[in-house]
């Protein structure tokens, strides 16, 4: 119930992989920016330090992870970690709330009652952390990944990785 039409759960087995608790910060990025002489994302004026940064694209994000001695995860990766545990279509289970997350609660989940929209990224870490301690999995910015999305085949899989381009 609630779930998009192309989303179809299976089963999935994953190798050992590193999460970041917390999205990546602008204090994190500036960092980066300062080594590598490079120019620092646009904070739209809602702030820097603990804020998730944003404005970046995929190849920054990219470059920034190696720099930090990682990689993006796939999007495989990510929906595991996320959903730490959970078949429900949400970590937080059947609904997500403004209270659980920050997006435009203009527009609600399954005809829930409107939230609030604030209108900008809140500091990281400003909710409760899924089951696996990792905040901010729903809401706040969209996180990028190694790999495009696709719909997956319904059969189990180990470690599937999206298409190079999407």
């Amino acid at each position: 119930v609630g779930r998009c039409i192309n989303e179809a759960q299976h089963k999935v087995t994953l190798s050992p992989f590193k999460m970041s608790k917390y999205e990546i910060t602008f204090a994190q990025y500036d960092m980066f920016c300062e080594a590598m002489g490079r120019e620092k994302p646009d904070d739209e004026g809602w702030g820097r330090g603990n804020r998730p940064v944003i404005n970046v694209s995929w190849d920054d994000a990219t470059e920034f992870a190696e720099w930090m001695g990682c990689r993006l995860p796939t999007e495989a990766e990510w929906e595991y970690a996320c959903r730490a545990g959970s078949t429900t279509p949400f970590n937080t289970g059947e609904n997500l709330t403004t209270k659980q997350a920050n997006y435009d609660g203009n527009y609600p989940y399954n005809n829930n009652p409107e939230g609030v929209y604030r209108k900008q990224t809140l500091p990281v870490g400003s909710f409760a952390p899924n089951a696996w301690g990792l905040y901010d999995m729903h809401g706040n910015v969209w996180e990028w990944c190694s790999d495009w999305y696709d719909d997956y085949p319904t059969a189990p899989q180990t470690n599937p990785k999206g298409p190079v381009w999407g």
